[in-house]
């Protein structure tokens, strides 16, 4: 029998990280598409997330991605993070791009032009930097090289030039700090990809050393892919570092966590708690576009839905899935682990919220807040943040 006050206490140490691209404007590779109230800078984006903690309880840190999020001038990243401080949120992961300048046509880290190696690899460093002033744990790397045609670079030699960055990078860090490492199966190369899965991005952070490791992007799997089993086996490792969650029909869709496959993020989040990884030592964000529904209510749900898969994870009866699978009972414990995922946990994670001086309901408490109407009669003028697209 599984101890609800147990399952309660763990879920009130759960933190999921927002993206502050997620809180500008977006859209699909064709069009970006505006909406009103958009943050225009990094403070009213981290005012967004703010909100969002503020309704949810457990979305306290907010992920940068640098150039989007540059600041310049007085204050600097440290007068960031002091705002994000004065608003009841943190400064989580610092995301580099080497994917949006003219000089990565054909790859960043692994280009075969050393001169753009190097100015890949001094953005890496810059963000090492950035993540001294902002008190950040995490720099977190994704990296769009590859090649689309056989024979048109060494694809061996490419290995070696990723290699070679990630440990000048690596080197560069500080005691406390981590790097993570993000894998992609393709896009936008459709011949190789430099990292394309999560052996390749698990064999160099285990050659770099403790403070490198995985990150897995729900998104960045092909059709069937067992993603749990990855979890277990970096779980297993000691290689987890952390996720990026979203929701895919097709590829690599960018969805709210949760949309597509419910039933996956349940037993993702059951590996998690299972093979320990359920602690601060895993980062646990959300990586993901809202092009056509409202940002922070998109958020806010995103948010719940890693809540209720947790819920219906911390649920599962271990002892009696352990005498089901001892017994070679495997109808019995299957049922054992569809019990706990259909449990309604609704009233489970409203009671919660209430012991925690919170709405037991987000989103009808965030659209009562009267927020979404003040933010677009106060944010007129001014460029509207976005991808850079």
């Amino acid at each position: 029998m599984t101890d609800l006050a147990a399952v309660k206490a763990a879920l009130r140490t759960q933190a999921v990280e927002t993206p502050s691209w997620a809180y500008g404007n977006s859209g699909t590779r064709f069009k970006v598409f505006a909406q009103q109230g958009i943050p225009r800078d990094p403070r009213e984006k981290l005012d967004d997330a703010a909100k969002v903690h503020e309704f949810t309880g457990v979305a306290p840190t907010v992920a940068l991605h640098i150039p989007w999020d540059r600041v310049d001038g007085a204050g600097g990243y440290a007068g960031l993070a002091e705002h994000a401080a004065q608003r009841g949120v943190r400064l989580g992961a610092i995301n580099s791009n080497t994917f949006q300048d003219d000089a990565y046509r054909l790859g960043s880290i692994c280009h075969p032009d050393a001169a753009v190696r190097r100015k890949a690899v001094d953005h890496l460093l810059e963000c090492v930097d950035i993540m001294d002033a902002t008190g950040s744990r995490d720099l977190k790397l994704w990296f769009a090289d590859g090649t689309n045609y056989p024979g048109q670079d060494d694809v061996r030699e490419r290995q070696d030039r990723l290699a070679e960055g990630l440990a000048r990078v690596y080197e560069r860090l500080g005691e406390q700090q981590r790097m993570l490492l993000e894998y992609k199966f393709f896009e936008p190369a459709f011949y190789t990809t430099d990292v394309p899965d999560w052996g390749t991005a698990y064999a160099h952070c285990l050659k770099l050393g403790p403070r490198a490791q995985v990150v897995v992007d729900t998104g960045h799997h092909a059709p069937g892919t067992n993603i749990e089993f990855i979890v277990a086996t970096l779980l297993r490792e000691g290689k987890l570092g952390g996720f990026d969650f979203n929701s895919r029909f097709y590829a690599d869709d960018d969805l709210m966590v949760g949309a597509a496959d419910p039933f996956q993020l349940f037993r993702i989040m059951y590996e998690v708690t299972r093979g320990g990884g359920f602690t601060s030592d895993t980062a646990f964000m959300l990586d993901q576009c809202h092009n056509i529904e409202p940002k922070i209510p998109a958020i806010i749900r995103s948010v719940m839905n890693v809540q209720e898969a947790t819920a219906k994870a911390l649920l599962v009866d271990r002892e009696a899935l352990a005498a089901a699978q001892r017994a070679e009972d495997v109808l019995g414990a299957n049922a054992v682990v569809m019990d706990a995922y259909n449990t309604d946990v609704r009233p489970l994670l409203r009671e919660l919220r209430e012991e925690m001086g919170l709405d037991p309901e987000p989103m009808a408490a965030y659209a009562r807040s009267g927020y979404a109407e003040k933010i677009v009669a106060e944010r007129v003028g001014g460029q509207q943040a976005g991808w850079g697209a």
